[in-house]
């Protein structure tokens, strides 16, 4: 029993250890997204615990749609459907927007915290990183679709996919603005610029997702990278590939 004691003592003493020298690191660099307590705002820079805060978003419709608003992001909120396995309540349609990433097919309607985390990616992994490996914006993304009401890979038994839900969306191609498409599944393996660019913004991802896919998973993410903002993602579940 004191054996017992001492190691619970241990533990204590050394998660509040890290929780003070996550504060101090927090405050001293002026980023209080690094803080697992604050609240998430889009327009901070992606901090420590900023995929978990996304994450956490699932369920939390109003907050989620009130982000959106205080970031000055245009949106259809979607009325609510599905059934079954396959309910979604918290849909978004991204409206056109100057300066914007489209994407096409342009009545895709992820969950919000999908958008939520895909505004992030847009404007602080894919566009910086298509400006310094190409000197110019992507205008599109072309993608595979969000919610589709089925199981993983299809099948016919076993646990429901993310997409059931549309709290996923599958990434085909980048669109630059000169007209010149990158796609996943022509360029991951080519053009040392085009295999960076993918890996970039896939590696990007993988801070803001639950799950980020690609073709280093396995060939059905052959064409396309896999985003989903799984709820387990939340408590730091996470799956990077």
């Amino acid at each position: 029993m004191r054996q017992i004691h001492l190691f619970l003592r241990h533990i204590l003493f050394w998660g509040v250890l890290l929780c003070l020298i996550l504060l101090a690191y927090a405050v001293l660099r002026q980023r209080p997204q690094d803080l697992p307590w604050t609240k998430i705002d889009l327009d901070q820079p992606i901090g420590l615990f900023t995929g978990r805060k996304l994450a956490a978003l699932t369920g939390e419709r109003a907050q989620c749609l009130a982000l959106l608003e205080q970031a000055g992001v245009s949106y259809s909120a979607m009325e609510p459907g599905g059934s079954g396995q396959c309910v979604y309540d918290d849909a978004v349609r991204l409206k056109a927007e100057r300066g914007a990433l489209a994407y096409a097919p342009a009545a895709v309607a992820p969950s919000c915290p999908v958008v939520a985390a895909l505004k992030l990616w847009e404007w602080q992994v894919v566009q910086p990183a298509a400006q310094r490996i190409y000197g110019q914006p992507v205008a599109s993304l072309r993608h595979f679709g969000s919610y589709s009401c089925r199981r993983m890979y299809g099948r016919s038994a076993g646990d429901f996919s993310e997409h059931a839900t549309a709290d996923a969306i599958d990434i085909a191609a980048f669109v630059l603005a000169d007209g010149r498409q990158i796609s996943v599944l022509n360029d991951w393996d080519g053009k040392a610029k085009d295999a960076e660019f993918l890996r970039a913004v896939r590696d990007g991802a993988c801070d803001l997702f639950s799950t980020v896919l690609s073709p280093d998973y396995n060939k059905a993410h052959r064409d396309h990278f896999h985003l989903d903002q799984a709820e387990r993602g939340a408590i730091g579940g996470r799956a990077c590939r």
